[in-house]
């Protein structure tokens, strides 16, 4: 479970590892979901915590691991709801689909004072995820954390020396008012978190993260965005990093020096920890509020082993080798789905955004959750698109077919089509190519980045994806933007209806959450 596992449980009090990193736990697990007042930038606030934490830990397993994750539910504040779901974001879940997590998509909600038994398996998939809440906006309040499956034969091993529990980044944007307490769209977050750390313009020097390396060692860094809103831009002072995975799929090495990275997307670079012996800042810019490090907002400490414990004193220089989404080049089979020219595909869809002041919209409609989660209506017989709730809502895909979706971002007479751009859009079940990248107006059907989130850009931009229907069930398509997402900015695709059933096969308890959910008072929603 990463190469110096064992090691790291024999020294896990050193001090050359972080004071922040707690030891993994996992694959199987208890995930004990409860309310906390927690101090994370100098400011004190309740929270949603996982196991008493914030961000949650680290769960991690192997290529090929079964886990069995029993979610405890025993939230008590009726701000940030009682009632939770889990999602595994970017774990494909096939056979699995009630196991995906999105309340009233794949799910009923886990009642206080309940748990539940998220079991599934990871027989394909290697590299960085996370776990989050999957009901309207928890998951900004705390129910976040980090995921790991490690591959034992992972082609890209020879280049590098360390993984494990103290080369995970995580980076979240944090607010000092609950979610529902505050502005449906907030303007900025007040502050950013490096795991789990962090200061806000005009607060206390409070303590930051940090992350300890032994000079001429090399160590695969796994960068986890949890946002609930913005992008990052990511870097560290002094050092190139290079990418040698995009969510969950390994890409060719290409050396960068800086990362914007989007809500819910992840990185793995490889660090050269060969500069000299010192303290170095590590920085995490927002596209929103405050943008500079000034006082040490928006930084954590890389810190060399016989360093001073000292806050660093090096300087931001201007990036010249930022990342673009398009140097990415998958390692195996890169080539997208489909014929490789315009509309070769068996489906194309253009999805048609809009704003109405409140909530968005797409294709005219606005995702509403239904009562009765898309996949217990499919499994009680539903099957057409004209059957499934919400109306409108709901895309039926054939099986075994390569699918295109678009994503216009316009503007008229200034006004965009979406705003709060640019918008991270998350498939789940699937990893897709991004065949046209934001930024770019080239359609790369050869060897384009293949991910699970993408930023579907600014206005001029038509980003588009492509994947294969090889994963029965209803998969979940919607902007990262957890704000966007409550106002409903989301579809569902509903993959081979006639076989979900079959390839699906629920167990009583499952079928036991929705009666349990729908007898509480809404006081207990």
């Amino acid at each position: 479970m990463g190469k110096l596992l064992s090691f790291v449980k024999l020294v896990s009090f050193s001090l050359f590892y972080s004071r922040v990193a707690y030891a993994a736990i996992g694959p199987v697990t208890d995930l004990t979901i409860s309310n906390a007042d927690i101090t994370p930038d100098g400011f004190t606030r309740a929270a949603v915590v996982v196991n008493g934490v914030f961000p949650g830990p680290l769960i991690a397993g192997n290529k090929g691991d079964n886990f069995q994750i029993n979610v405890i539910d025993n939230l008590t504040n009726a701000t940030m709801l009682k009632t939770t779901t889990i999602h595994w974001h970017g774990l494909f879940q096939h056979g699995t689909n009630w196991a995906d997590g999105p309340a009233f998509v794949n799910q009923c909600p886990i009642a206080s004072g309940n748990s539940f038994l998220y079991d599934f398996t990871v027989p394909d998939q290697a590299g960085t995820f996370w776990y989050h809440s999957h009901l309207s906006t928890q998951y900004c309040d705390g129910l976040r954390g980090p995921l790991v499956v490690y591959d034992p034969n992972d082609p890209h091993a020879d280049l590098y020396d360390v993984d494990d529990d103290t080369t995970v980044i995580t980076l979240s944007d944090w607010y000092h008012t609950a979610a529902k307490l505050g502005p449906a769209f907030p303007p900025s977050a007040d502050s950013v978190l490096i795991n789990g750390l962090g200061r806000f313009s005009g607060g206390t020097a409070s303590d930051l993260a940090v992350i300890s390396v032994e000079q001429g060692k090399r160590y695969r860094f796994r960068l986890v965005s949890l946002s609930c809103d913005p992008n990052f831009t990511f870097s560290i002072d002094g050092h190139n990093m290079t990418i040698i995975e995009v969510d969950g799929v390994n890409h060719q090495p290409l050396t960068v020096d800086s990362i914007q990275i989007f809500a819910s997307q992840r990185y793995s670079f490889v660090l050269d920890a060969s500069q000299p012996v010192d303290n170095y800042w590590i920085r995490a810019i927002p596209n929103t509020g405050t943008v500079d490090t000034t006082g040490g907002v928006n930084s954590a400490i890389l810190r060399y082993s016989g360093a001073d414990e000292i806050e660093p004193t090096t300087n931001a220089t201007t990036s010249v080798i930022p990342l673009a989404e398009t140097d990415l080049v998958p390692l195996d089979s890169p080539a997208a789905p489909g014929d490789p020219n315009p509309g070769g595909v068996d489906l194309a869809l253009n999805l048609d955004f809009s704003f109405n002041g409140t909530n968005f919209f797409i294709n005219g409609d606005t995702f509403v959750p239904p009562t009765v989660p898309v996949l217990l209506q499919i499994l009680s017989g539903a099957q057409s698109a004209t059957d499934l709730l919400p109306n409108g809502s709901v895309y039926v895909l054939p099986s075994n077919s390569t699918i295109e979706v678009s994503f216009p971002i316009t503007s008229t007479n200034g006004v965009t089509n979406a705003p709060g751009a640019p918008h991270p859009f998350h498939l789940h079940g699937h990893a897709f190519s991004v065949v046209r990248s934001a930024g770019s107006t080239e359609y790369n059907y050869v060897n384009p980045v293949r991910r699970d989130t993408v930023s579907t850009g600014n206005p001029g931009d038509n980003v588009t994806i492509r994947f294969t229907t090889d994963n029965p069930g209803p998969w979940f398509l919607h902007c990262h933007i957890d704000f966007h997402l409550e106002a409903g900015f989301a579809i569902v695709f509903a993959e081979d209806t006639p076989d979900t059933a079959s390839v699906n096969s629920v167990s009583s308890a499952w079928s036991d959450l929705c009666p349990i959910y729908d007898a509480l008072d809404p006081s207990d929603h």
